[in-house]
């Protein structure tokens, strides 16, 4: 007796361990790639369907009570249309694997596009569509495509993980609506915020040096009628949402703009952060090199190319 009583509280301990792993599926990290096979995914009518439901419901009560045979044909034939309905819901998402991801840089607030990378299995999948907050977004695969992209949401610098995301179809009809949820393992690098409030430090000291419409760099300001258009910034300006213009100044030649922490006393941690970042944005947008300088006293350049501006932004954002 004892030996069967073990046995069935082992069976039991098991079944609940199958029923969590069940009710957890997709919400603990995954290493990509990640398959939806039947057990993934759930499927339930829409409000359409149910009304569907009901009015199929009505017209076999009416056809039997009737004794309408053209009626109970009817009835059943949508009956079967529900049912097909269901099942190609159901196969929209059915084996769908994602093979992998990739974010691109972004600033914090703003949303990043995250791109998937999905296995091409020749299968047309014209309904998906991918929810990683209350946005859902639509992601049609066409046969041969396995490339789809979406954007997601930042509230904070630094290494963010990517967050859980619903996958999900109504089609063909609306009636029902298949989903599946992933949680992918990787994390992403947000930049601070910017602020582009400032202009960025002189290179000299003194004032009567400084010259607009000089040669070299020296900040970034709003457009006004009349200005040159060889000056606007078209960088920064599509990143502000309306047109900024560069100033410049007679300062030496070549030399660097420098950005240094220290020389930004009496702001909290995070603003200094959103205004060095902003200044070595609009460094780039004017191609100027620059050297900044970190609480640490590292320092990063001069330069002014891509790669430059990039590690100058990780660095910022990966500051505790």
């Amino acid at each position: 007796m004892d030996g069967v009583a073990q046995h069935g509280r082992t069976g039991l301990a098991a079944r609940v361990q199958r029923w969590s792993r069940a009710l957890m599926r997709g919400r603990n990290p995954e290493t990509l790639p990640v398959r939806l096979d039947r057990r993934r995914i759930y499927i339930v009518p829409t409000r359409a369907g149910f009304g569907f439901a009901v009015l199929l419901a009505t017209m076999l009560v009416g056809a039997l009570n009737y004794q309408n045979n053209a009626a109970l044909l009817l009835t059943c034939l949508l009956g079967a249309a529900l049912s097909g309905s269901m099942l190609l819901t159901w196969r929209e998402l059915h084996d769908l694997t994602l093979r992998s991801l990739h974010a691109e840089h972004g600033f914090c607030g703003a949303r990043l596009p995250l791109h998937l990378a999905f296995a091409d299995d020749r299968r047309a999948r014209h309904g998906l569509g991918i929810a990683v907050d209350e946005l859902e977004q639509p992601c049609p695969l066409e046969p041969g495509t396995s490339r789809a992209s979406v954007t997601i949401p930042t509230d904070r610098r630094g290494w963010m993980a990517v967050p859980r995301m619903r996958i999900s179809s109504t089609l063909p009809f609306g009636l029902f609506r298949a989903w599946s949820w992933i949680t992918p393992a990787q994390r992403v690098l947000v930049y601070p915020r910017i602020l582009a409030d400032s202009k960025p430090p002189a290179r000299n000291d003194d004032p009567a040096e400084r010259i607009t419409g000089g040669d070299e760099f020296a900040g970034l300001r709003d457009y006004h009628p009349g200005d040159p258009i060889r000056h606007v910034a078209w960088k920064a300006s599509a990143r502000h949402d309306h047109l900024l213009v560069r100033e410049f100044d007679r300062a030496a030649p070549g030399q660097p703009l420098r950005f240094d922490w220290n020389a930004l006393a009496g702001i909290d941690r995070e603003t200094r952060l959103s205004r060095l970042a902003g200044w070595v944005c609009d460094a780039y947008a004017a191609a100027h090199p620059w050297i900044l300088v970190l609480e640490d006293n590292r320092s990063f350049g001069p330069a002014s190319d891509t790669g430059h501006y990039h590690r100058c932004l990780a660095a910022l954002a990966e500051l505790p």
